[in-house]
Formats: structure tokens, sequence, C-alpha cells
């Protein structure tokens, strides 16, 4: 089993992901970097989770491209 994320970090993905469907990758440096982009997240952490919850989201084929 996994962990479970907290709403928050769903939140901002899942509106990251709606705005720009076609942007985000299954890589996670990447998205980590375009998070910063797009986002005024100022904490590493809550950055890298967010950018690793939208990763596993492409990865498993969860997002509309």
């Amino acid at each position: 089993m996994g962990t479970v994320k907290p709403a928050y970090i769903k939140v901002i993905a899942l509106e990251l992901l709606r705005r720009y469907p076609d942007t985000f990758t299954g890589d996670f440096k990447q998205n980590k970097e375009l998070v910063a982009q797009f986002t005024n997240i100022t904490s590493k952490r809550i950055r890298n989770r967010v950018a690793g919850y939208i990763t596993r989201r492409v990865n498993r084929g969860l997002v509309d491209v």
C-alpha cells in the first residue's frame, strides 16, 4: 500500500493538470521545475510532493493528454 496524499497536494496538482494538460510529462525533475514556474510555492517539500503526484498520475495514464 502507498501513502495517502493530503487533499491540498491533490487540489494543487489537479488544478495544474487541468490548466496545463500537455505540459507535464513522466519525468519528475522536469515536473518539479514546471511546478515551481507555474505556482508561487516556496516550500521545497510541498513543491516536490505536488510534482511527484503529477508524475504518478501521468505515468499511470490518469491524465487526459
